[in-house]
């Protein structure tokens, strides 16, 4: 068993009323070198939020989420750095369309697995 921590990621399409929905998930467990991130976007959802949302926005901002945490050049610059930095990076507070939730920790036999437990639990 590892310790794990995760943030929720939350889509808010009209940043200023401080309205959001759970869209994804970043999982981080440094014992067991992993970091990966899983998203789950439903448009209609959104919408009702903001009718006018650009849903393939949000899209693209947690498709880079994802390179981030793969280290893959599409990430940017924060995909180069380790992975412990990089999920410090993306789960600093930001005010951005898509942006983390508070830090939780977990522990962990399947870091994927539980990334996916979080994707069900909380997103889907």
């Amino acid at each position: 068993m590892a310790p794990f921590d995760y943030v929720i990621l939350r889509a808010a399409p009209r940043i200023q009323r401080g309205e959001f929905i759970n869209v994804g998930a970043v999982l981080y467990c440094r014992a067991l070198d992993y970091l990966g991130a899983g998203w789950d976007v439903k448009p209609e959802r959104l919408r009702a939020l903001d009718p006018a949302v650009d849903v393939d926005v949000v899209c693209a901002s947690l498709d880079q989420i994802r390179a981030i945490c793969a280290g893959e050049a599409a990430g940017g610059p924060a995909a180069g750095t380790t992975i412990s930095e990089r999920f410090r990076w993306l789960a600093a507070p930001r005010s951005t369309v898509v942006h983390p939730g508070p830090i939780h920790s977990g522990i962990t036999e399947d870091p994927a697995a539980d990334l996916e437990r979080l994707l069900d639990a909380f997103v889907r």
